[in-house]
């Protein structure tokens, strides 16, 4: 039996928390693949996508309108730095994703900021981040907002990504998202 004193010291781990909102996720059951409000840990060498695709994909949205893979992200190191980050990819060649303001279409990617709302669709995600010690592992946590996240957290209100395509280059001010080929995530 090992004494208190030689215990391993336990490292707190990076938390990815999501709260999701869809209009009409009452009625069609879009998440019902995704438990709420529980942590679930994955080592840091994982790519977490997400889509329809239960075969490839770890979180499952339940929607025709989504694509097989929608999204992916990573975690990684900047340089100089003792906890993890995260960057986001678009995986889908029909639907820009929109990070905070920043359109990103097919395979671009980008650091993913300490709390951003991610749009595509009629989804709207919020991401904040809860930085930890460990760079072993991290965890996500999911929760269902009953109203929209863009109303209620006095984000500016735009129209829905339309399925076929993309916000126009006005939204498109700020830094350019990573072009890359699609081998290298």
């Amino acid at each position: 039996m090992l004494s208190f004193e030689d215990a391993d010291t336990e490292e707190t781990v990076t938390c990815l928390q999501m709260t999701v909102y869809h209009p009409s996720q009452q009625q069609s059951g879009i998440f019902k693949s995704i438990r709420f409000c529980n942590k679930e840990k994955f080592p840091s060498i994982e790519v977490v996508r997400f889509g329809r695709n239960s075969n490839v994909c770890r979180y499952i949205f339940q929607d025709k309108q989504v694509s097989r893979v929608q999204f992916a992200l990573q975690p990684f190191k900047q340089f100089n730095s003792s906890v993890l980050s995260f960057e986001i990819k678009n995986m889908s060649k029909k639907t820009s994703l929109m990070v905070d303001n920043q359109e990103l279409g097919y395979l671009n990617k980008m650091d993913l900021p300490y709390k951003c709302m991610l749009r595509f669709g009629e989804y709207q995600l919020l991401l904040e981040k809860e930085d930890g010690e460990s760079v072993e592992s991290f965890e996500t946590q999911f929760i269902l907002s009953p109203r929209p996240l863009l109303q209620e957290n006095n984000w500016p209100t735009q129209s829905p990504i339309p399925e076929d395509g993309g916000y126009s280059s006005y939204f498109t001010h700020r830094t350019y998202p990573t072009e890359m080929d699609e081998n290298e995530l």
